[in-house]
Formats: C-alpha cells, sequence, structure tokens
C-alpha cells in the first residue's frame, strides 16, 4: 500500500495528538497536519494535501458538515471520515450526504482506527447498516428521469454495484461474489473513473439515479 497521508481536525487536543502520534507512529501512515478547528481549512489541505480527511462532526466555527461541504467543492478526491462520540444519526446522516465517505466514534481502538482510515482510502465506506439505510432511502426518493449513459462497465462491475447499492462493504461484496478484497477494490476504482465519481455514495447515487444496474 502506498504512504496514506491523513490531516487530522479535531477540537480536543488529547485525542487530537493521540490521533497525530498513532498515525505517525503506524507503518504506511504520515499525518500531514493536525489542527483544532476549519477556519483556515482550505489554505491547510492545500498545503498538506492528504488522501484521506480525519473530521470531528461538532467544531467550533464551521462545522465538521459544512467543511465536508468544502471539501467536496474544492478537493473531490480527498475521502472524509466523520469522527463523532455517539450514533449520532442526522448529523451521521447530514454528513455521509454532503460527501463524507464514513463515520467513527471516537471511542474506537487503535487499531480500529487505523482499519477504517484504510478502508475509506481504499475506497469503502465505513458507517453502520441504520445510516447506509437511510442514505439509499433520500437517493431513492430524490430519483428522476435521466438520459441513459453507456459507461461500458463490466457484468462483473455491474454485479459489484449490485451489491454496493445494497449498502455491503467491499469484504462483504467480496464474500458474495467470490472474490477477493483487493479485486474488489481494484474494480471499483475503475468503476469510478467510468462514472466520473470519487467516493461510493456518489457511486450509488448515481447508479440509482439514472438506473445503471
Amino acid at each position: 500500500m502506498n504512504q496514506v497521508k491523513v490531516t487530522i481536525f479535531e477540537d480536543n487536543k488529547h485525542l487530537r495528538e493521540s490521533l497525530f502520534y498513532l498515525i505517525n507512529g503506524t507503518e504506511g501512515f504520515t499525518c500531514a497536519g493536525a489542527y483544532p478547528d476549519c477556519n483556515d481549512l482550505l489554505f491547510q489541505l492545500k498545503k498538506s494535501l492528504p488522501n484521506v480527511v480525519l473530521m470531528d462532526i461538532e467544531m467550533p466555527g464551521i462545522n465538521g458538515i459544512e467543511a465536508v461541504k468544502l471539501i467536496k467543492q474544492h478537493f473531490p478526491a480527498i475521502q472524509v471520515l466523520m469522527q463523532t462520540v455517539f450514533h449520532d444519526d442526522n448529523n451521521i446522516f447530514n454528513a455521509i450526504c454532503a460527501g463524507a465517505s464514513g463515520y467513527i466514534l471516537k471511542t474506537t481502538s487503535p487499531a480500529g482506527y487505523v482499519e477504517a482510515i484504510k478502508d475509506v482510502y481504499n475506497g469503502g465506506s465505513p458507517m453502520t447498516g441504520s445510516i447506509a439505510r437511510r442514505v439509499l432511502e433520500l437517493f431513492q426518493r430524490n430519483i428522476s428521469p435521466a438520459a441513459s449513459t453507456d459507461y461500458q462497465l463490466t457484468p462483473k462491475e455491474k454485479e459489484i454495484l449490485q451489491q454496493l447499492v445494497k449498502g455491503k462493504s467491499f469484504k462483504m461484496i467480496a464474500d458474495a461474489i467470490g472474490s477477493t478484497y483487493e479485486t474488489v477494490r481494484t474494480h471499483m476504482k475503475n468503476i469510478y473513473a467510468k462514472l466520473h465519481v470519487n467516493s461510493n455514495t456518489e457511486a450509488v447515487s448515481k447508479v440509482l439515479h439514472e438506473k445503471i444496474v
């Protein structure tokens, strides 16, 4: 795996420093920056150019949800993993709809943090089934007829998208289609390129909106 650059936005000083040391102390990861607020968000991201942003959902000033919108508008390739103290469905749901790739509880173990960051970097979307269902329901309610476009998807890519729409993770998809995690990840990179999207949420939205599968 390539070196994964992570930038942290977390107002809790103790947690921010703990995550900084965890990321820099993990092989294959580097912390490109750690900040207590998002007031200089775009400048800080331009300077650090991370692969993944760890974003506190409750930030002073510009909150986490507004920050996600700015990130996806100006740096669409950056994956955002939200952090929250509780399973706050409404805030998490709004963050996912704004473009976040998933979320993690702040009580998660250090090893769990590393796995979640790795999952997001590889195109996964860590979230509970209840959040995934709410996101899919929102997309389905907003479906309108769209012009049919041939994205040159292979049968295997369409099969993977069918599983993705059900809210399954890359590992679950691999198990369902009798493949490996790495193979699914490779297929998803190709799917992103063909659909011109940067996240699973965008892919699912496009699939449902245009009835691709």
